[in-house]
Protein backbone atom coordinates (compact mmCIF):
# COMPACT_ATOMS: atom_id res chain seq x y z
CA UNK A 1 0.00 0.00 0.00
CA UNK A 2 1.10 3.08 -0.61
CA UNK A 3 2.33 5.91 1.59
CA UNK A 4 -0.20 8.70 1.10
CA UNK A 5 0.76 12.19 2.37
CA UNK A 6 -2.31 15.30 1.78
CA UNK A 7 -0.68 18.91 1.90
CA UNK A 8 -2.35 20.51 4.55
CA UNK A 9 -2.20 24.53 6.01
CA UNK A 10 0.86 23.34 8.49
CA UNK A 11 3.13 22.45 5.67
CA UNK A 12 5.33 25.37 5.09
CA UNK A 13 6.96 26.05 1.62
CA UNK A 14 10.61 24.20 1.13
CA UNK A 15 13.16 25.87 3.68
CA UNK A 16 14.93 26.55 0.76
CA UNK A 17 14.22 28.16 -2.54
CA UNK A 18 15.43 29.62 -5.51
CA UNK A 19 15.83 33.00 -4.11
CA UNK A 20 17.50 31.32 -0.68
CA UNK A 21 20.62 30.28 -2.66
CA UNK A 22 20.88 33.89 -4.50
CA UNK A 23 19.64 33.42 -7.50
CA UNK A 24 18.50 36.55 -9.11
CA UNK A 25 15.29 36.84 -10.68
CA UNK A 26 13.28 40.08 -12.62
CA UNK A 27 9.98 41.59 -11.16
CA UNK A 28 8.76 42.03 -7.53
CA UNK A 29 7.25 38.21 -5.87
CA UNK A 30 4.42 38.73 -3.69
CA UNK A 31 4.18 38.11 0.02
CA UNK A 32 4.55 33.62 -0.19
CA UNK A 33 6.26 33.89 -3.95
CA UNK A 34 3.43 31.34 -4.63
CA UNK A 35 0.41 31.34 -6.97
CA UNK A 36 -1.77 31.46 -3.70
CA UNK A 37 -0.75 35.17 -3.42
CA UNK A 38 -3.94 35.73 -5.78
CA UNK A 39 -6.36 36.18 -3.40
CA UNK A 40 -8.68 33.40 -3.18
CA UNK A 41 -6.72 30.55 -5.23
CA UNK A 42 -6.42 27.45 -3.41
CA UNK A 43 -3.77 24.31 -3.92
CA UNK A 44 -4.60 20.60 -2.39
CA UNK A 45 -1.67 18.00 -3.50
CA UNK A 46 -2.01 14.13 -2.60
CA UNK A 47 1.69 12.47 -2.63
CA UNK A 48 1.57 8.70 -3.20
CA UNK A 49 5.31 6.81 -2.53
CA UNK A 50 6.09 3.16 -1.57
CA UNK A 51 8.10 0.36 -2.56
CA UNK A 52 11.52 -0.35 -3.96
CA UNK A 53 13.24 -2.47 -6.16
CA UNK A 54 12.26 -3.86 -9.42
CA UNK A 55 8.57 -2.81 -11.31
CA UNK A 56 6.09 -5.02 -10.45
CA UNK A 57 3.25 -3.81 -12.77
CA UNK A 58 0.06 -3.19 -10.37
CA UNK A 59 2.53 -3.16 -7.18
CA UNK A 60 5.10 -0.45 -7.52
CA UNK A 61 7.63 1.05 -6.61
CA UNK A 62 5.33 4.27 -6.85
CA UNK A 63 5.91 7.89 -7.12
CA UNK A 64 2.95 9.53 -8.26
CA UNK A 65 0.00 11.67 -7.01
CA UNK A 66 -2.14 14.95 -7.88
CA UNK A 67 -2.33 18.81 -7.21
CA UNK A 68 -5.43 20.28 -7.57
CA UNK A 69 -5.85 24.35 -7.95
CA UNK A 70 -8.97 26.02 -7.25
CA UNK A 71 -9.02 29.09 -8.78
CA UNK A 72 -11.88 30.82 -6.21
CA UNK A 73 -11.14 28.35 -3.57
CA UNK A 74 -13.24 25.27 -2.92
CA UNK A 75 -15.74 26.84 -1.29
CA UNK A 76 -16.89 29.19 -4.47
CA UNK A 77 -17.84 27.21 -7.43
CA UNK A 78 -18.25 30.48 -9.59
CA UNK A 79 -16.16 30.64 -12.87
CA UNK A 80 -13.96 32.92 -13.71
CA UNK A 81 -12.73 33.82 -16.94
CA UNK A 82 -9.89 31.88 -18.64
CA UNK A 83 -7.94 30.82 -21.57
CA UNK A 84 -5.59 27.97 -22.72
CA UNK A 85 -2.32 27.53 -25.30
CA UNK A 86 -0.53 24.65 -26.63
CA UNK A 87 2.91 25.17 -27.16
CA UNK A 88 3.27 21.59 -28.43
CA UNK A 89 0.60 19.73 -27.95
CA UNK A 90 2.17 15.75 -27.36
CA UNK A 91 0.14 15.46 -24.03
CA UNK A 92 -3.57 16.20 -22.33
CA UNK A 93 -5.50 19.10 -20.94
CA UNK A 94 -9.02 17.80 -20.80
CA UNK A 95 -11.82 20.21 -21.21
CA UNK A 96 -10.56 23.23 -22.90
CA UNK A 97 -12.64 22.98 -25.79
CA UNK A 98 -15.81 24.41 -23.55
CA UNK A 99 -12.92 26.95 -22.16
CA UNK A 100 -12.46 27.97 -25.53
CA UNK A 101 -15.79 27.97 -26.49
CA UNK A 102 -17.05 29.52 -23.39
CA UNK A 103 -14.47 31.56 -22.53
CA UNK A 104 -14.81 30.32 -19.05
CA UNK A 105 -13.35 27.67 -16.47
CA UNK A 106 -15.63 26.45 -13.75
CA UNK A 107 -14.01 23.31 -11.99
CA UNK A 108 -10.52 23.29 -10.49
CA UNK A 109 -7.43 22.47 -12.57
CA UNK A 110 -5.88 19.32 -11.66
CA UNK A 111 -2.65 17.65 -12.56
CA UNK A 112 -1.23 14.22 -12.35
CA UNK A 113 0.45 11.75 -14.29
CA UNK A 114 -0.31 10.74 -17.91
CA UNK A 115 -2.32 7.30 -17.48
CA UNK A 116 -4.25 8.71 -14.63
CA UNK A 117 -6.05 11.58 -16.04
CA UNK A 118 -9.88 9.71 -16.24
CA UNK A 119 -9.65 8.67 -13.00
CA UNK A 120 -8.89 11.98 -11.79
CA UNK A 121 -11.28 13.71 -13.96
CA UNK A 122 -14.19 11.44 -13.39
CA UNK A 123 -13.20 11.97 -9.51
CA UNK A 124 -13.66 15.51 -9.88
CA UNK A 125 -17.07 15.55 -11.30
CA UNK A 126 -18.02 12.61 -8.23
CA UNK A 127 -16.59 15.63 -5.88
CA UNK A 128 -18.90 18.47 -7.78
CA UNK A 129 -21.77 16.60 -7.57
CA UNK A 130 -21.62 15.83 -3.90
CA UNK A 131 -20.50 19.54 -3.16
CA UNK A 132 -23.36 20.75 -5.71
CA UNK A 133 -20.72 22.22 -7.24
CA UNK A 134 -21.71 21.91 -10.76
CA UNK A 135 -21.96 24.71 -12.95
CA UNK A 136 -24.50 22.72 -15.50
CA UNK A 137 -25.93 19.10 -15.10
CA UNK A 138 -22.64 17.97 -16.81
CA UNK A 139 -19.16 18.57 -16.17
CA UNK A 140 -15.92 18.87 -18.33
CA UNK A 141 -12.58 19.48 -15.93
CA UNK A 142 -9.69 20.73 -16.71
CA UNK A 143 -7.06 17.74 -16.01
CA UNK A 144 -3.51 17.77 -17.41
CA UNK A 145 -0.59 15.54 -17.16
CA UNK A 146 3.14 14.45 -18.04
CA UNK A 147 4.55 11.21 -17.88
CA UNK A 148 6.58 10.14 -14.83
CA UNK A 149 6.95 6.43 -15.73
CA UNK A 150 11.02 6.75 -15.63
CA UNK A 151 10.23 6.37 -11.52
CA UNK A 152 6.66 5.09 -11.06
CA UNK A 153 4.88 2.00 -11.97
CA UNK A 154 2.79 4.34 -14.39
CA UNK A 155 0.74 1.17 -15.76
CA UNK A 156 -0.23 -0.13 -12.37
CA UNK A 157 -3.06 2.92 -11.64
CA UNK A 158 -2.07 3.83 -8.69
CA UNK A 159 -4.26 6.85 -8.56
CA UNK A 160 -7.33 6.24 -6.72
CA UNK A 161 -10.41 8.75 -6.06
CA UNK A 162 -10.35 8.78 -2.82
CA UNK A 163 -6.24 10.32 -3.61
CA UNK A 164 -8.27 12.60 -5.54
CA UNK A 165 -10.56 13.80 -3.00
CA UNK A 166 -8.26 13.99 -0.37
CA UNK A 167 -6.22 16.85 -2.77
CA UNK A 168 -9.87 18.61 -3.41
CA UNK A 169 -10.90 18.25 0.28
CA UNK A 170 -7.60 19.38 1.70
CA UNK A 171 -6.73 22.70 -1.06
CA UNK A 172 -5.84 25.76 0.96
CA UNK A 173 -4.77 29.38 0.48
CA UNK A 174 -1.01 30.33 2.17
CA UNK A 175 2.56 28.14 1.26
CA UNK A 176 2.12 25.68 -1.07
CA UNK A 177 4.41 22.70 -1.18
CA UNK A 178 7.20 22.32 -3.79
CA UNK A 179 9.52 19.79 -5.31
CA UNK A 180 8.48 15.89 -5.99
CA UNK A 181 4.42 16.14 -4.31
CA UNK A 182 1.33 15.93 -5.93
CA UNK A 183 1.62 15.36 -9.56
CA UNK A 184 5.41 16.36 -9.39
CA UNK A 185 6.10 13.76 -7.26
CA UNK A 186 7.82 11.40 -10.25
CA UNK A 187 8.91 13.94 -12.61
CA UNK A 188 11.87 14.93 -14.09
CA UNK A 189 13.11 18.29 -14.94
CA UNK A 190 16.20 19.25 -17.51
CA UNK A 191 17.91 15.55 -16.21
CA UNK A 192 17.60 16.39 -12.59
CA UNK A 193 14.22 15.89 -9.94
CA UNK A 194 11.34 17.80 -10.98
CA UNK A 195 7.89 18.37 -9.98
CA UNK A 196 5.57 21.03 -8.29
CA UNK A 197 6.93 24.55 -8.14
CA UNK A 198 5.58 28.21 -8.05
CA UNK A 199 6.26 31.73 -8.40
CA UNK A 200 4.40 35.25 -8.05
CA UNK A 201 4.56 38.54 -9.14
CA UNK A 202 3.06 41.96 -8.14
CA UNK A 203 2.85 44.47 -10.36
CA UNK A 204 3.63 48.34 -9.11
CA UNK A 205 0.46 50.58 -8.80
CA UNK A 206 0.79 52.53 -11.52
CA UNK A 207 0.44 48.96 -13.28
CA UNK A 208 -2.58 48.52 -11.49
CA UNK A 209 -0.87 46.65 -8.75
CA UNK A 210 -2.30 43.41 -9.89
CA UNK A 211 -1.00 39.94 -8.89
CA UNK A 212 -0.08 37.32 -11.32
CA UNK A 213 0.78 33.61 -10.17
CA UNK A 214 2.36 30.62 -11.52
CA UNK A 215 2.30 27.22 -10.51
CA UNK A 216 3.90 24.34 -12.75
CA UNK A 217 4.21 20.59 -13.07
CA UNK A 218 8.06 20.36 -15.05
CA UNK A 219 8.58 17.33 -16.61
CA UNK A 220 10.44 18.76 -19.53
CA UNK A 221 14.16 19.70 -20.95
CA UNK A 222 17.56 18.07 -21.43
CA UNK A 223 20.08 18.19 -19.39
CA UNK A 224 22.35 20.66 -21.66
CA UNK A 225 19.57 23.07 -21.98
CA UNK A 226 19.03 24.16 -18.41
CA UNK A 227 19.59 27.98 -17.87
CA UNK A 228 18.95 29.46 -15.02
CA UNK A 229 19.29 33.75 -14.74
CA UNK A 230 20.80 33.50 -17.82
CA UNK A 231 23.30 30.89 -17.51
CA UNK A 232 23.87 27.75 -18.88
CA UNK A 233 23.63 25.24 -15.65
CA UNK A 234 23.31 22.07 -17.62
CA UNK A 235 26.08 22.43 -19.42
CA UNK A 236 28.62 23.31 -16.16
CA UNK A 237 27.51 20.56 -13.55
CA UNK A 238 29.57 17.45 -14.34
CA UNK A 239 27.29 14.80 -16.68
CA UNK A 240 28.80 11.50 -14.95
CA UNK A 241 25.69 11.52 -12.62
CA UNK A 242 22.71 10.06 -12.80
CA UNK A 243 20.52 10.35 -15.57
CA UNK A 244 22.06 12.93 -18.13
CA UNK A 245 20.76 11.65 -20.93
CA UNK A 246 23.48 12.29 -23.11
CA UNK A 247 26.79 10.84 -23.35
CA UNK A 248 28.76 12.47 -26.13
CA UNK A 249 27.77 16.61 -25.55
CA UNK A 250 25.36 16.00 -28.16
CA UNK A 251 22.62 14.13 -27.99
CA UNK A 252 21.19 15.60 -25.94
CA UNK A 253 20.35 18.13 -28.08
CA UNK A 254 20.00 15.35 -30.94
CA UNK A 255 17.08 13.77 -29.19
CA UNK A 256 15.32 17.08 -28.28
CA UNK A 257 12.78 17.58 -25.34
CA UNK A 258 10.93 14.38 -24.93
CA UNK A 259 8.98 15.57 -21.46
CA UNK A 260 6.33 17.82 -20.62
CA UNK A 261 5.35 20.73 -18.65
CA UNK A 262 2.01 21.64 -17.49
CA UNK A 263 1.55 25.98 -16.30
CA UNK A 264 -1.21 27.79 -14.54
CA UNK A 265 -1.35 31.01 -14.27
CA UNK A 266 -3.92 33.09 -12.14
CA UNK A 267 -4.41 36.68 -11.77
CA UNK A 268 -6.49 39.12 -10.37
CA UNK A 269 -6.89 41.54 -12.98
CA UNK A 270 -9.68 42.19 -14.83
CA UNK A 271 -8.92 40.42 -18.05
CA UNK A 272 -11.07 38.86 -21.04
CA UNK A 273 -10.87 35.16 -22.56
CA UNK A 274 -9.07 36.46 -25.46
CA UNK A 275 -6.46 38.32 -22.91
CA UNK A 276 -5.95 35.78 -21.06
CA UNK A 277 -5.32 32.99 -24.50
CA UNK A 278 -2.46 36.21 -24.45
CA UNK A 279 -1.05 35.12 -21.06
CA UNK A 280 -0.71 31.86 -21.47
CA UNK A 281 0.92 31.83 -24.99
CA UNK A 282 3.62 34.11 -22.56
CA UNK A 283 4.03 31.33 -20.40
CA UNK A 284 6.37 29.78 -22.95
CA UNK A 285 8.59 32.34 -23.00
CA UNK A 286 9.26 31.76 -19.47
CA UNK A 287 9.89 28.49 -20.06
CA UNK A 288 12.51 29.21 -22.92
CA UNK A 289 14.34 31.16 -20.51
CA UNK A 290 15.33 28.67 -18.84
CA UNK A 291 16.37 26.18 -21.87
CA UNK A 292 13.62 24.52 -23.28
CA UNK A 293 12.50 24.26 -26.80
CA UNK A 294 9.28 22.18 -26.85
CA UNK A 295 10.86 18.92 -29.05
CA UNK A 296 8.18 17.21 -30.69
CA UNK A 297 7.84 14.82 -27.83
CA UNK A 298 7.05 17.09 -24.87
CA UNK A 299 3.29 18.47 -24.28
CA UNK A 300 3.43 22.06 -23.36
CA UNK A 301 0.15 22.80 -22.29
CA UNK A 302 -0.83 26.12 -20.35
CA UNK A 303 -3.73 28.00 -18.71
CA UNK A 304 -4.47 31.15 -17.92
CA UNK A 305 -7.46 32.44 -15.28
CA UNK A 306 -9.07 35.75 -13.62
CA UNK A 307 -10.06 35.89 -10.55
CA UNK A 308 -11.76 39.20 -11.19
CA UNK A 309 -15.32 39.73 -12.42
CA UNK A 310 -17.30 37.71 -10.30
CA UNK A 311 -20.71 35.99 -11.47
CA UNK A 312 -19.47 37.10 -15.31
CA UNK A 313 -21.77 34.59 -16.16
CA UNK A 314 -25.09 35.23 -13.73
CA UNK A 315 -28.46 34.57 -15.31
CA UNK A 316 -29.98 36.49 -17.36
CA UNK A 317 -27.72 39.12 -18.26
CA UNK A 318 -26.32 40.99 -19.46
CA UNK A 319 -23.86 41.42 -17.20
CA UNK A 320 -21.23 44.22 -16.55
CA UNK A 321 -17.62 43.28 -16.58
CA UNK A 322 -14.29 45.08 -16.45
CA UNK A 323 -11.15 44.32 -18.53
CA UNK A 324 -7.40 45.28 -18.50
CA UNK A 325 -6.55 48.25 -21.78
CA UNK A 326 -4.37 46.34 -24.32
CA UNK A 327 -2.54 49.62 -23.94
CA UNK A 328 -1.94 48.51 -20.27
CA UNK A 329 -1.34 44.68 -20.64
CA UNK A 330 2.06 44.27 -21.12
CA UNK A 331 3.31 44.10 -17.62
CA UNK A 332 0.69 41.37 -17.00
CA UNK A 333 2.79 39.54 -19.77
CA UNK A 334 6.12 40.76 -18.25
CA UNK A 335 4.97 39.38 -14.92
CA UNK A 336 3.74 36.03 -16.45
CA UNK A 337 7.19 35.29 -17.81
CA UNK A 338 8.90 36.08 -14.95
CA UNK A 339 6.93 33.90 -12.51
CA UNK A 340 6.98 31.08 -14.71
CA UNK A 341 10.58 31.06 -15.01
CA UNK A 342 11.16 31.48 -11.30
CA UNK A 343 8.44 28.72 -10.85
CA UNK A 344 10.48 26.15 -12.72
CA UNK A 345 13.61 26.77 -10.79
CA UNK A 346 11.59 26.69 -7.52
CA UNK A 347 10.34 23.06 -8.60
CA UNK A 348 13.97 21.82 -9.43
CA UNK A 349 15.69 23.78 -6.14
CA UNK A 350 13.09 22.08 -4.12
CA UNK A 351 13.10 18.64 -5.35
CA UNK A 352 14.83 15.97 -3.70
CA UNK A 353 17.51 13.04 -4.98
CA UNK A 354 15.06 10.20 -5.72
CA UNK A 355 14.90 6.56 -6.99
CA UNK A 356 12.21 4.71 -8.30
CA UNK A 357 11.29 1.62 -10.30
CA UNK A 358 14.03 -0.59 -11.09
CA UNK A 359 16.51 1.28 -9.13
CA UNK A 360 16.14 4.26 -11.21
CA UNK A 361 17.76 7.32 -9.62
CA UNK A 362 17.52 10.98 -10.50
CA UNK A 363 19.74 12.82 -8.93
CA UNK A 364 18.24 17.27 -7.14
CA UNK A 365 19.86 20.17 -8.67
CA UNK A 366 23.09 20.49 -6.54
CA UNK A 367 22.28 23.62 -4.82
CA UNK A 368 26.56 23.87 -4.34
CA UNK A 369 26.92 23.50 -8.02
CA UNK A 370 23.76 25.96 -9.15
CA UNK A 371 25.99 28.26 -6.82
CA UNK A 372 29.26 28.12 -8.29
CA UNK A 373 27.93 28.43 -11.86
CA UNK A 374 26.05 31.41 -10.83
CA UNK A 375 29.25 32.76 -9.30
CA UNK A 376 31.29 31.75 -12.16
CA UNK A 377 28.91 34.09 -14.36
CA UNK A 378 28.60 36.84 -11.96
CA UNK A 379 25.22 36.34 -11.40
Amino acid sequence: MASFSVAATVIAQSPQRARDLGVPFDGTPGLLDAITDVSGVEVGQATLVSGNGPLKVGEGPIRTGVTVVFPRGKANSDPVYAGWFAQNGNGEMTGTTWVEESGFLESPVAITNTHSVGVVRDSIIAWGVKHKALKQDWSLPVVAETWDGYLNDINGFHVKPEHVFSALDSAHGGPVDEGAVGGGTGMVCYGFKGGIGTASRVLTKEQGAYTVGVLVQCNCGRRPQLTIAGVPVGKLIPQDVPYSMFKDGKTGYDKGDVGSIIIVVATDAPLLPHQLKRIARRATMGLARTGSTSGNGSGDIFIAFSTANPHADAEPGPNTVLAVSNERITPLFNATVEATEEAIVNAMVAAKTMTGIDGHTVIGLPHDQLQKALKEYNR
